[in-house]
């Protein structure tokens, strides 16, 4: 389904092997590119958080009323400190146990005899959830009322992502235009924010210094969900640089 409106979503990734620095993040990027990419929303905000249930719960109550869709990574493993799910019942106060059809399918994965008391832990969830399936390692997202819930484990993150596309209502693609100037940002900032205040909140411009061959430069990276205001921006820019006698560099 496609909402002619802009959606949005934020991400919250839950860890505190994420915070402490002894793992580093590789979900926000891939997340953020593939729902952009596939399903026309644009993620609107991100929070590091860690496990603890007050901090998850409190989140995902504000974030959830703020956002179309939450994303949330970690904390729905096997062990002590994976408390995402609990945390979720609360945060929406709703009932908390083993989910039928994820028992069933952890069950059949792992076989009876291994099927153990942490595993079996996977297997519980807000019992209104609705599965997202793993392909990976059988273990379950879920998706609780606009709260879509991953393991942090970017492998099996990425092999699950597909099957959330059927509960998101798709917005419009955002396309982004970006130009690579040999200048520094101070020599364009009144410029960009003259045009940045033409079109408003139809188009977000975004300038960003880089260092290539020896020179200082900007990418001006311009994004919208209308290319033709795309076009008409560039076509602003265009006339800033041929007016400051700017050189474009080809990348």
């Amino acid at each position: 389904m496609k909402n002619k409106k802009k959606v949005n979503a934020a991400i919250l990734i839950i860890g505190n092997e994420i915070l402490s620095g002894r793992t580093q993040d590789k979900n926000i990027a891939f997340i953020s590119n593939w729902l952009n990419l596939n399903c026309g929303i644009s993620v609107a905000e991100v929070r590091i958080i860690p496990d603890v249930e007050k901090t998850i719960v409190e989140n995902v109550r504000t974030l959830s009323k703020k956002f179309n869709y939450v994303f949330t990574t970690g904390g729905i493993g096997p062990t002590h400190d994976d408390i995402t799910a609990q945390s979720i019942s609360k945060a929406f106060k709703v009932k908390y146990g083993f989910h039928k059809e994820a028992y069933k399918i952890l069950e059949k994965y792992y076989g009876k005899q291994k099927f153990n008391d942490g595993r079996k832990k996977m297997a519980k969830m807000p019992k209104i959830s609705k599965l997202i399936y793993n392909p990976s390692s059988a273990a379950p997202g879920f998706i609780t009322k606009n709260v879509l819930s991953l393991p942090g484990v970017p492998s099996i993150l990425n092999s699950m992502i597909e099957n959330c596309k059927k509960y998101l209502i798709r917005g419009s693609k955002v396309h982004s235009k970006t130009l690579n100037l040999f200048t520094v940002e101070s020599n364009i900032s009144t410029h960009l924010g003259n045009i940045q205040k033409k079109y408003k909140k139809d188009v977000d411009i975004g300038s960003y210094p880089f260092f290539r061959l020896g020179k200082i430069g900007v990418s001006v990276v311009s994004r919208s969900t209308s290319r033709i205001k795309l076009s008409n921006v560039k076509k602003d820019l265009l006339k800033v640089i041929k007016f400051k006698k700017i050189k474009i560099l080809n990348i």
